[in-house]
């Protein structure tokens, strides 16, 4: 007998799971709260292939009668409707979940806090570079959903998983883990660190003897988080060796290096990777050992490592005008991720700080802030926190205004030289609908005067 599938929110993640559930011979009921474009596009298109859907609101009796509730990652844990006593005896399970469930094809899962959509795209690169038929999916944008509709499943799914995703798990079992790294984040949406962390955890909920996971050896957080879960452990390092019998990978003379056996396998040098900063070096070992894992020969990984070009938003080199760099890393939505860039930057910098708080203290960064910024530009919502924090520290400009007004103000401070760095250390809600809306709009805002853009995303010498 058919289950009645309840599906909460209706992005893409969310539309793509009401189609694979009627795919699979389900009903459907799909719910959402807004009514924008998007959403009234996404319930079109599920009535039209069989399904019910309605938006603006929820109907909790329509939900509270369905045998399963598939939630988006877009509906926070804490939603009103989740807490509504109604919904207590439906099961509930994130996107990925349902997906898993459907899913013909093996799976690299990817989470941590900083770093997961680099890692994500890298592996699927350096998969599809050794000729396997890899899709980057998840949290990075295409719904593994629709990665479970496919009529031909791809060799392998390299998901990014969010902790939101994780967290309303039952079955995921991925056969290669990633956890990049571990720091504070979504403090909002959290009533304490150690909650976030154990969400995280939860990728090794299913573990096996035949699981294999990637570690940050740089990282205690991280090396603590699986406990005592089975499976094989390869471990990544930038700060020194690996330990005698260690298998995973490291800089070596400058190269990376892959130990996944008795000899060391020598990659490519740290300076021929395109990806800005010493982070993404951790993300090249991350992605080199998880696509080694899955199948990807020495060479494929060579010449995949040359030429991956970073993503858009994550420190992204967008060019030099009057011989200021430009720099978009939106995608910084945490202290942790803006301090990583900081580190990555040898020029003076000017940088542009804020948005909607998140509930962590930007002193953090003023150890960075002091060696490397020449002015802080404080804007948004959290501008009062930011100036509040660093003010008295390092130059904080507080400007007020449309985002054009801020990126003016923070253009007229850089002199040549500099890096004009967007990296905002908070969520983009207050002024966009996204973070990708807030580096576009800046990208928009670089004058086009003047020298062109660095080419394919490469970072010039000296940023």
């Amino acid at each position: 007998m058919a289950e009645t599938v309840g599906v909460l929110g209706l992005a893409r993640s969310g539309r793509a799971a009401a189609l694979l559930a009627l795919a699979a011979g389900e009903s459907v009921f799909a719910s959402d709260a807004g009514s924008g474009a998007e959403v009234q596009d996404a319930a079109a298109v599920v009535r039209q292939s069989g399904g019910e859907a309605e938006t603006g609101g929820h109907t909790v009796e329509r939900l509270a009668a369905c045998d399963l509730l598939v939630l988006s990652p877009g509906i926070p844990p804490d939603a009103a409707v989740l807490r509504d006593p109604r919904l207590a005896r439906v099961p509930r399970i994130s996107e990925l979940e349902f997906a898993f469930r459907h899913l013909r094809t093996p799976v690299v899962a990817i989470t941590g806090t900083n770093g997961k959509s680099t890692v994500t795209a890298m592996t699927a690169h350096l998969l599809k570079e050794g000729g396997l038929n890899a899709v980057a999916a998840g949290n990075i944008g295409l719904a593994l959903s629709e990665v479970a509709l496919r009529h031909t499943p791809p060799d392998w799914a390299v998901v990014e998983c969010s902790s939101f995703q994780l967290a309303e798990i039952d079955t995921f079992a991925p056969q290669i883990g990633v956890v990049t790294n571990l720091a504070p984040d979504h403090l909002d949406r959290y009533a304490a660190l150690e909650a976030y962390y154990a969400d995280k955890a939860r990728l090794f909920a299913n573990a096996s003897e035949t699981s294999r996971w990637v570690l940050n050896g740089d990282d205690a957080r991280v090396l603590a988080l699986p406990g005592n879960a089975p499976g094989q452990r390869f471990l990544f390092r930038v700060a020194g060796p690996l330990a005698p019998g260690q298998s995973g990978g490291f800089i070596q003379d400058g190269m990376l290096t892959l130990r996944l056996g008795d000899d060391d396998l020598s990659l490519v040098d740290v300076h021929e990777l395109r990806i800005l900063g010493a982070h993404n070096v951790a993300n090249a070992l991350a992605a080199s050992l998880a696509a080694a894992l899955a199948g990807a020969g020495a060479e494929a990984l060579r010449s995949g490592l040359r030429d991956f070009g970073g993503l858009e938003h994550r420190l992204e080199v967008l060019g030099e005008h009057d011989g200021v760099l430009w720099i978009n890393d939106s995608k910084a939505t945490n202290v942790a991720s803006t301090l990583v860039a900081l580190q990555g930057m040898t020029r003076p910098t000017v940088l542009l700080l804020g948005g909607r708080h998140k509930g962590e203290p930007y002193t953090m960064l003023l150890p960075a802030l002091r060696d490397r910024v020449r002015a802080v530009v404080a804007y948004g919502e959290a501008a009062a926190q930011v100036q509040a924090d660093l003010g008295g520290h390092v130059p904080v400009t507080r400007v007020d205004g449309d985002f054009a007004t801020v990126v003016a103000r923070a253009a007229a401070l850089a002199r040549p030289g500099d890096v004009l760095l967007l990296s905002p250390a908070c969520s983009s809600y207050d002024m966009f609908s996204d973070f990708e809306e807030r580096g576009r709009q800046f990208r928009e805002l670089m004058p086009r005067v003047g020298d062109e853009p660095a080419p394919g995303g490469e970072v010039p010498r000296g940023a």
